[in-house]
């Protein structure tokens, strides 16, 4: 594919990984969508334990030194590989417990998760509305390339993913929620949904008859936990109580 790079936007049909170790991800998770690898001139392949210009000619991927490109493109000065990437499709499993964020905006927090999600064992991820853009590159410098070990899908309305998963149990996270998260009980033969609203505003009250909806307690020294937070103590949660 000959492309003639530019800034990220929402609408190309490519995108970038920033940085070694989530190019490597890439490379290694998914090899048949890696168009090319960029690289600086101020690469050194004896500052790490794998040479880039190594794998890349084991796995067949062009690899390109152009600076006045690559510094165009690069976001930060300590970055000294950029793998090009074309993106691809792929569909959350029936079978698997999810994650699904309803109109997430912060394109940082929206990796995190990933990469919290893929740490605790859980794989599937919908994305509700149409904030979001999971192959953003923030996204995937803040997921470190666990995006790449991924299965997510989009869906305009949250009821067009509940519709299609009706044998998941929905677990809403608010601040209203029934119940806390330390009463809840997971059977391991029922697959769930942690479902998580945006990061200003939350969930909708309309979410309170979805399912059994879940507060995470804390002090009322603060008004709530951070998204990226919340998400990770319900993963270490649900996911304990699985094994």
């Amino acid at each position: 594919m000959d492309l003639k790079l530019k800034s990220y936007k929402k609408d190309f049909d490519y995108s970038y990984t920033f940085g070694a170790f989530p190019t490597m991800e890439l490379i290694n998770f998914r090899r048949d969508s890696v168009i090319k690898v960029l690289v600086s001139s101020n690469y050194d392949d004896t500052s790490s334990d794998f040479s880039i210009y190594e794998v890349c000619k084991e796995k067949n991927i062009e690899v390109e030194v152009n600076d006045k490109q690559f510094n165009r493109l690069s976001p930060k000065e300590n970055c000294y590989i950029i793998g090009v990437f074309k993106k691809f499709d792929v569909n959350i499993e029936k079978d698997k417990n999810h994650v699904v964020l309803v109109n997430p905006s912060n394109m940082g927090n929206i990796g995190t998760i990933i990469r919290t999600m893929i740490g605790f064992g859980i794989d599937n991820l919908a994305v509700i509305g149409h904030g979001a853009d999971i192959f953003n590159p923030k996204v995937i410098r803040a997921s470190m390339g666990a995006i790449f070990k991924l299965n997510f899908k989009h869906y305009d309305y949250f009821e067009d993913y509940m519709a299609e998963f009706k044998n998941h149990d929905m677990y809403p996270f608010m601040l209203k929620g029934a119940v806390t998260l330390d009463k809840i009980k997971v059977d391991n033969g029922n697959l769930f949904s942690l479902i998580f609203g945006n990061e200003a505003t939350g969930l909708s009250d309309d979410f309170l008859g979805y399912g059994k909806s879940v507060f995470i307690p804390h002090y009322n020294t603060i008004d709530s936990l951070n998204l990226t937070i919340a998400a990770g103590i319900a993963l270490y949660e649900f996911s304990s109580k699985i094994k």
